[in-house]
């Protein structure tokens, strides 16, 4: 797994070990980062940050900042691997419960990447529609990923959804 494009491009990341996080490809990374643009100066947040893939993805191609939030110690230990060589990067890495976090109405943020396990995606669409305005800056982006067969469907406009096998991308856009 390496950093697709931008500032860290070629940069390997490490995963943690087991199935407990499953990082999002480069194919998914960069076709994902195709469709959203410019992302230069945005506020980033990665619930569920897992590898941290997603989020240095994002500081590589200008984002200002990124707040990375995970629970797993595994993914933790990958997560601060993976930005030690990172010089300038305008990261926060916070230990926690992605929901419980949400609840201290932090923000705003810009851009949301929101990938958690494949398995509770349906039992957290709900609290994670409810929490995340609270987070969110005008004109939002989210990005969801999810297993097509059993979707995370949050309660924001659709902007866009693809799929690369059994992975689900859908953008959504915070309403105004």
């Amino acid at each position: 797994m390496r950093v697709v494009a931008g500032e860290y491009r070629g940069r390997r990341l490490q995963a943690p070990r087991g199935t407990s996080v499953r990082p999002t490809s480069d194919r998914v990374r960069e076709a994902l980062f195709s469709i959203l643009g410019d992302i230069e100066g945005l506020r980033v947040l990665d619930l569920f940050a897992g590898s941290g893939a997603l989020a240095i993805e994002a500081l590589s191609r200008g984002a200002a900042s990124a707040t990375l939030v995970e629970n797993d110690r595994a993914a933790l230990d990958a997560i601060r691997a993976n930005l030690a060589p990172l010089e300038g990067a305008n990261a926060d890495v916070v230990r926690a419960d992605a929901l419980a976090w949400l609840g201290g109405r932090r923000g705003p943020f810009d851009l949301v990447f929101a990938d958690p396990p494949y398995s509770s995606a349906g039992k957290l669409a709900g609290p994670l529609s409810q929490k995340l305005p609270a987070a969110l800056s005008p004109n939002a982006l989210i990005v969801s990923e999810s297993d097509k067969r059993d979707p995370l469907t949050l309660a924001f406009p659709l902007e866009d959804e693809r799929t690369y096998g059994h992975t689900r991308i859908a953008i959504h856009r915070a309403s105004d």
